[in-house]
């Protein structure tokens, strides 16, 4: 890693870094079968084609009669007498239908051979006479509330795109179409190191030290955007305690909060340099978190031996303690299991080092993790989601500001606790606006970076139109001004 100055990249060219850095890996990376039960939030990695038409026959689409040539129609001898239920959903092929009858089917019932329409139950009328009429009102269309076979899609067509993240209703679709299981895209391993001595664990700041904010908040983000958390850890401050934990990670992306800029307990620039890692990013001109880092490093030399022999120890290795550090955070409960095909490793690793403030970690996670994680996870990138602003919003002279908003009216309205070390106005934002050098005027139409929970990345509308749904919404005293510095 060359060790001298860079200047920092600008906002645009380290998204794009990042967003390219992992491209290759991506590409070369096997599929991962699952069953459907296991890949709702998964991404197919593999157009989805039909395995059958749909619907795979000709179907009634109402309760009813299903009808043979023009009325009045014959009804079967005793069918109200006796009870008779009619074609019923899950029955197999009848017996055609002969021109001028009618029988009785329910919807979604295959339609027998030889009918022509079905006749809804309240637009018909069996007056016991072994006879049934069609309402004047009502005159039978040929065709009419039949479901066609093919309708919705022929066998062999293509559903869906490879990178479709996969919802409750893919999950219906895929299971319509014949699925039983899916191809995935293998999530992207990932590793949290929480850096700091000042850091506590819980109760309250005291004698100089503040509770970690970022250990709780990272990884839950990190999973947000796609990847398998395998647990977060918390890092003495001391050179070989980060070296050994970035060395050994199995991770596919070592994630450090802290220790990226240049003061005597900033570990992370000399720990990539004894690893030869090699710089992609060092520094972004943005605010806040001017001092994040991208690095690409070569595949673990080490690994634990235990953890080849017991996988089911990986996905627990957050609560191994590191040398240093009495303190470990416990690893996602919900972390998916490394048993599955989703254990092998890729042949290249990343590491995203985030600045120790909070929003500024953030900002890091918005402008680096998640282009990496994105292409790692096969996902498309989100379009421009452009919204006016409220107010104006002063700038930072040569760097890009990220400013957290909300939406009102379908405008974006600055929140006023925006400064590197501060949460209070990013967790009750919609996104993060990102303001031009030099500032924006009020009115002037800026980019929103969704947040990784929004309605609009999992598929639903954006920002806009969920800010007509939440005009009103409390902001619990939340003050709002445009005009505080750049931080």
């Amino acid at each position: 890693m060359n060790a001298s100055h860079r200047s920092p990249t600008s906002w645009p060219d380290a998204r794009a870094i990042a967003a390219r850095a992992a491209v290759k890996e991506a590409a070369h990376a096997a599929p991962v079968i699952r069953p459907l039960s296991e890949v709702l939030g998964q991404v197919l990695a593999a157009p989805l084609a039909a395995l059958t038409d749909l619907p795979p026959f000709d179907t009634s689409a109402m309760d009813g009669w299903a009808l043979s040539g023009p009325g009045p129609w014959r009804l079967p001898t005793g069918s109200k007498d006796q009870g008779h239920q009619g074609i019923l959903a899950g029955h197999g092929e009848t017996t055609p239908l002969p021109d001028g009858h009618a029988v009785r089917i329910a919807t979604g019932a295959r339609v027998p051979p030889g009918a022509t329409a079905v006749l809804r139950s309240e637009y018909g009328t069996d007056a016991g006479d072994g006879w049934l009429h069609a309402s004047p009102a009502h005159p039978v269309v040929l065709g009419q509330d039949i479901r066609t076979r093919g309708q919705e899609c022929r066998s062999g067509d293509q559903l869906l795109t490879a990178g479709t993240l996969v919802t409750p209703a893919v999950l219906g679709l895929a299971a319509a179409a014949g699925y039983d299981e899916l191809p995935t895209v293998r999530r992207p391993r990932v590793e949290v190191l929480v850096l700091g001595d000042e850091l506590l664990t819980e109760g309250l700041p005291h004698d100089g030290r503040i509770r970690d904010a970022l250990g709780p908040m990272v990884g839950p983000w990190l999973r947000a955007l796609g990847a398998e958390v395998l647990g977060t850890r918390r890092l003495a401050d001391e050179a070989d305690a980060v070296y050994a934990a970035v060395a050994e990670s199995s991770a596919d992306v070592v994630v450090t909060t802290g220790g990226t800029a240049a003061g005597p307990v900033d570990h992370v620039h000399p720990t990539l340099r004894r690893l030869g890692a090699e710089l992609l990013v060092d520094g972004v001109a943005v605010r806040p978190g001017h001092p994040m880092l991208l690095a690409r490093l070569a595949r673990a030399n080490r690994e634990n031996p235990t953890n080849r022999e017991n996988p089911r120890h990986r996905e627990n290795s957050g609560n191994r303690e590191t040398p240093g550090s009495p303190e470990s955070a416990e690893a996602p409960k919900n972390a998916e299991s490394p048993e599955s095909p989703e254990s092998p490793s890729r042949s290249v690793r990343h590491l995203v080092g985030l600045p120790g403030n909070p929003l500024a970690a953030v900002s890091g996670l918005l402008t680096l993790a998640e282009p990496l994680l994105r292409t790692l996870t096969g996902r498309p990138a989100p379009g421009p989601a452009p919204a006016p602003l409220a107010e104006a919003v002063q700038g930072h002279p040569r760097d890009t500001r990220l400013v957290p908003v909300t939406f009102r009216q379908d405008a974006a309205v600055p929140l006023r606790f925006n400064g590197p070390a501060m949460l209070r106005g990013i967790a009750v934002a919609d996104g993060l606006a990102v303001i031009p050098p030099g500032g924006a005027k009020r009115g002037m139409e800026v980019d929103v970076l969704d947040l990784p929970w929004s309605a609009s990345a999992t598929e639903q509308p954006g920002h806009a139109d969920q800010a007509r749904q939440r005009t009103d919404r409390a902001t619990d005293g939340e003050d709002i001004s445009p005009r505080e510095g750049p931080a």
